[in-house]
């Protein structure tokens, strides 16, 4: 095990404090969106000698698990982050494998440069993710019944010409009307912008209403802070708003369409940069892309939670083949067995003291602080903290 140093990553949708705070570094006034750990091209974590752990990696395989070098081709195939979201991120979606592949090698075949800013697939691997909420944390993900969207419009008090928008929501059937309002609100005419001001003005009308009325009105107007006037907006209230507690999670399958609106928490990923965008943005939306990869199927996306595999070691269930994460919560005197010793593994801690041992080597990380254990090596865990640790799914 070694000490793993992370990669900042600075949007200006991300937070000022949350992540310096964990980090235990001084803010420096600029937002701070996310921290890596892990071997993305695009931000290598290093060890504590200072090598990139991608380098690490190709050096030496087997640290990674016979798994990893067998199923993903010799690569990590996870990336695990910190989140810090002030404000709502883009609407999005990810796609699955075979898509991911079929839309990598299209994009080369056209000979696409990896960062023009009109390419959508930069590498030909799925991004399955699950994030879980350190502080309260609001997404918007899957889609809502639409006849229970097309309701709460209709007690907004929208203008009839408005109505005429949303009505395939009620006329047709299974995903067909959402898959038609969603692509048909991500058009940028006039007449979508004067809907949004529509929506949004009725909104203010309910902004202290109760329950899903009042939580959806707060919704359109939160949105329009950040995105005035922006059609796509429209697209965004045929989400289901969840919040989560600290502990809780949202497991987001590709092809769920999502946004993260403000919150801290640790996501664990695929390792992909595939991000197929579906408005709230400025980036490039591949419409014809969305089309193929969205899952319009209205079921309810439910709040994770984490099963006790023994006392101060959770696990959340999901089933991925690309990782498992774990979240420890150890109390002083306990020690704690680190499952999953076939595959390499990064264990983050978010708060106090974590005391890590082989029995003759040893490693303690204060919060923030994280290590890369690699394949093979039989760790306890001790001390006064939390912390995540993530492996390979199929290691799980």
């Amino acid at each position: 095990m070694q000490p793993l140093t992370g990669s900042i990553k600075r949007y200006d949708w991300g937070s000022v404090d949350a992540i310096p705070n964990l980090l235990g570094i001084a803010s420096d006034g600029r937002p701070l969106a996310e921290y890596w750990l892990g071997a993305h091209p695009l931000g290598v974590a290093l060890l504590n000698d200072g090598t990139p752990l991608d380098q690490a990696i190709a050096a030496d395989p087997a640290m990674l698990g016979d798994t990893a070098r067998l199923e993903f081709g010799g690569r990590l195939p996870y990336l695990v982050k910190l989140l810090s979201a002030a404000r709502p991120l883009s609407l999005q979606t990810h796609p699955n494998r075979a898509d991911a592949q079929i839309g990598f090698e299209r994009e080369n075949r056209a000979q696409l440069p990896l960062d023009a800013p009109d390419r959508t697939y930069r590498d030909p691997w799925d991004k399955p993710e699950l994030i879980v909420a350190l502080s309260e944390f609001d997404a918007l993900a899957g889609f809502r019944d639409p006849k229970a969207s097309a309701d709460l419009l209709s007690r907004l008090g929208i203008a009839p010409h408005t109505e005429l928008i949303f009505a395939p929501l009620r006329h047709r059937q299974g995903s067909a009307g959402l898959a038609e309002v969603f692509l048909d609100c991500l058009v940028l005419d006039e007449e979508r912008r004067g809907a949004v001001t529509d929506v949004v003005t009725a909104a203010v009308r309910h902004l202290n209403d109760p329950g899903e009325l009042g939580r959806f009105a707060r919704t359109a107007v939160l949105l329009d802070e950040h995105f005035p006037g922006d059609p796509s907006l429209l697209a965004a209230l045929l989400l289901n708003r969840h919040t989560l507690q600290p502990g809780e999670a949202l497991h987001l399958t590709p092809g769920t369409m999502h946004a993260y609106l403000s919150g801290t928490g640790v996501e664990v990923m695929g390792s992909s940069d595939n991000v197929l965008r579906g408005g709230l943005t400025n980036k490039h939306i591949d419409a014809v892309s969305l089309v193929q990869v969205v899952d319009f199927t209205a079921e309810p996306l439910m709040t994770l939670h984490p099963e006790q595999e023994a006392p101060g070691l959770w696990h959340y269930a999901i089933g991925e083949r690309a990782f498992a994460t774990w979240r420890i919560d150890s109390v002083p005197g306990r020690m704690i067995e680190l499952p999953a010793e076939l595959s390499g593994r990064i264990l983050l801690v978010t708060a106090g003291e974590i005391g890590l041992s082989t029995g003759s080597d040893g490693l303690v990380l204060q919060c923030g602080q994280s290590a890369f254990i690699r394949a093979g090596e039989q760790i306890r865990a001790s001390g006064d903290g939390q912390a995540f640790l993530v492996a390979t799914g199929m290691d799980a």
